[in-house]
C-alpha cells in the first residue's frame, strides 16, 4: 500500500461549544495518511492519474472554512467522508488538532481511521 500524505494543513475555522468559540475563528491542523497506488501516476507522469493532494488540500480547507461545528469528532467524520467519497480513496488516517483548546498542553485533538486498507 502507497500512502500519498499532507501534514500540518493549518484553517481557520469556527470549532467549539464554549460561547467565546463560537465568536471567533481559530485554526485547526490536519494531518493526513490516504491510501492510494502511485504506480499508474510513476508510469505516466499525469497528474489524473495520480491522488492530488493539492485538489484534496483545497477542497478541505474550502469546507473547514466555511463550517461551524460543535466537536472535532464531528469535523474528523465530515473531512473523512468527503477524501474517501471525492477522492476514491480507500483508507485514511487522519489527525485533526486543535491547538489552543487547553492552555498548558500544545495542541489536543483526535485521530480517526476509515476505509479499508487495500
Amino acid at each position: 500500500m502507497d500512502i500519498v500524505y499532507i501534514r500540518e494543513l493549518k484553517i481557520q475555522t469556527v470549532i467549539g461549544i464554549l460561547d467565546w468559540e463560537r465568536a471567533i475563528k481559530q485554526s485547526v491542523v490536519l494531518d493526513l495518511e490516504m491510501a492510494s497506488d502511485i504506480r499508474k501516476a510513476a508510469a505516466s507522469e499525469k497528474i489524473e492519474d495520480a491522488l492530488d493532494y493539492s485538489a484534496v488540500a483545497d477542497r478541505i480547507t474550502r469546507f473547514v472554512e466555511g463550517s461551524e461545528f460543535l466537536l472535532v469528532e464531528t469535523m474528523a467524520e465530515k473531512i473523512a467522508a468527503i477524501v474517501l467519497e471525492e477522492f476514491n480513496v480507500p483508507w485514511l488516517r487522519l489527525r485533526l488538532s486543535k491547538p489552543a483548546a487547553v492552555r498548558a498542553a500544545r495542541d489536543v485533538g483526535l485521530v480517526i481511521e476509515r476505509g479499508e486498507k487495500p
